[in-house]
């Protein structure tokens, strides 16, 4: 006789219920609407709908930051925690760094986060068109911060030069997870290639903060979340920030577990205790919020070793 007792499989693959702290109000006033219609006339993607991030409405509604993505809408990788469409990429549009720049100029940003699909199937990783977007925003708009987020670049050190050449404000490339559950969550990328791109970044330009993004909630445990604040502390990372990892969509890894607000408080005091100039962490956090305040943080700390 069967028994209709689920199984212990069963039981672990059920879904976990999205706590109240999770839940968010949304905010479509015309600031926000401003944004998005300009993004479409101009044929522009943004990381902040591609990625379905949940501060969404705060950044484009409150505060007009954005994140561009550029280099297209179609990532060459397939990683399993992003939303981002994956396969065969667009033909390069080198008009592409002007149109950024023209749209950063027209919305009067104060800070811009560049960031980018991962293209490996150019020589450069798409460094060069990264590069003549911040030339062109630094031309239309000398005032404006910039924080560039890029793929490894295929861990070619040449591709990070171009990169580094151009002078961002800040660079920002994101760990993702802990070492253990690298292989399962990232596409061809590695644990070790990303310290080493921001350890490589620092030395290029050392006056130049670099940053990077850890998600949780995917069955790390709380002794490897602290082992990847030492990594990125040993790697010389200013700049971290923690948030909950949210499934876009069934096709998606499935959420472990949900950190509370409290224990969120707890990692960033410990990060902060570990050395980083600046550390945002939250259930809602993502790698470009509030990144307006980490450049000015990041400024703060630069002029008091001088």
């Amino acid at each position: 006789m069967t028994s209709c007792k689920p199984t212990d499989k069963a039981a672990k693959e059920e879904h976990i219920r999205k706590p109240e702290w999770l839940k968010i109000k949304l905010n479509t006033n015309d600031e926000y609407k401003a944004l998005k219609k300009l993004m479409r006339d101009n044929n522009l993607h943004t990381v902040c709908e591609e990625a379905r991030c949940p501060n969404i409405h705060e950044c484009w509604g409150e505060r007009r930051t954005a994140t561009m993505m550029i280099l297209g809408g179609v990532c060459t990788r397939a990683c399993r925690f992003c939303a981002v469409k994956t396969g065969l990429p667009n033909e390069l549009d080198l008009a592409e760094p002007e149109r950024v720049a023209d749209s950063v100029r027209i919305m009067n940003l104060k800070h811009v986060v560049i960031t980018m699909v991962a293209r490996d199937d150019l020589k450069d990783g798409g460094a060069g068109v990264l590069a003549e977007t911040i030339r062109a925003i630094r031309r239309k708009s000398p005032e404006t911060s910039i924080e560039v987020l890029p793929s490894d670049l295929g861990g070619i050190e040449e591709n990070l030069q171009i990169l580094m050449d151009a002078k961002p404000d800040i660079l920002n490339h994101n760990i993702e997870t802990v070492r253990s559950l690298t292989p399962r969550v990232r596409a061809r990328a590695t644990y070790d290639r990303s310290l080493e791109f921001l350890r490589k970044a620092k030395e290029m330009q050392p006056e130049i903060p670099t940053k990077s993004s850890l998600m949780i909630g995917l069955g790390e445990t709380w002794e490897e979340i602290l082992e990847v604040m030492d990594d990125l502390r040993a790697n010389n990372v200013d700049i971290m920030t923690i948030g909950q990892y949210l499934q876009p969509t069934k096709k998606h890894l499935k959420v472990q577990k949900y950190y509370a607000p409290l224990e969120f408080g707890k990692l960033r005091k410990i990060a902060m205790e570990k050395g980083f100039s600046h550390c945002e962490a939250g259930p809602l956090v993502r790698s470009s919020y509030h990144a307006d305040e980490q450049v000015n943080a990041a400024a703060k700390e630069r002029l008091s070793r001088i």
